[in-house]
């Protein structure tokens, strides 16, 4: 098959598998006497676990070293659990900082109160503030966390 059509049957952008292609993470296709790129259906189960992996948000480091110990299916799975292990760490690290940020959200939106005139906005005031290097509503709760 053609790269438009493993696009099309992978649901990605011809331009992803082209990036994974020279990224080394899929395998070269071969070429028909045209020059055109001749995808099979290894390469298709390849860009599908690939694709799979970051939808789980896993970077392509990680993905790389999957498919490299997929390769050498004999070896124990321990890498494999501890690459699991890290990226569920990565993934609370994330959640915790976008509850963060909800907070600081919630602190910017409560600075100001509906029917007031742009010019008495407190959530502009406060991103004004933050802009000149001053304190501002939505991160005073991270500064005193901070200082814990």
């Amino acid at each position: 098959m053609r790269i438009g059509e493993l696009a099309k049957r992978a649901h990605c952008d011809v331009e992803t598998i082209r990036f994974y292609e020279q990224d080394n993470l899929l395998d070269v296709p071969a070429r028909e006497a045209n020059g055109y790129r001749l995808y099979a259906d290894k390469h298709l189960k390849q860009l599908k676990f690939i694709r799979h992996c970051r939808s789980l948000d896993m970077g392509l480091p990680d993905v790389r070293k999957l498919l490299q110990l997929q390769s050498n299916p004999e070896l124990a799975c321990d890498d494999i659990n501890e690459l699991i292990d890290c990226q569920i760490t990565r993934i609370h690290q994330k959640v915790e900082a976008l509850r963060l940020l909800e907070q600081q959200l919630h602190s910017l939106r409560e600075s100001c109160h509906d029917h007031t005139k742009i010019r008495d906005c407190g959530i502009l005031k406060n991103l004004e503030q933050a802009a000149k290097g001053e304190n501002c509503d939505c991160h005073a709760e991270a500064i005193l966390q901070d200082a814990r």
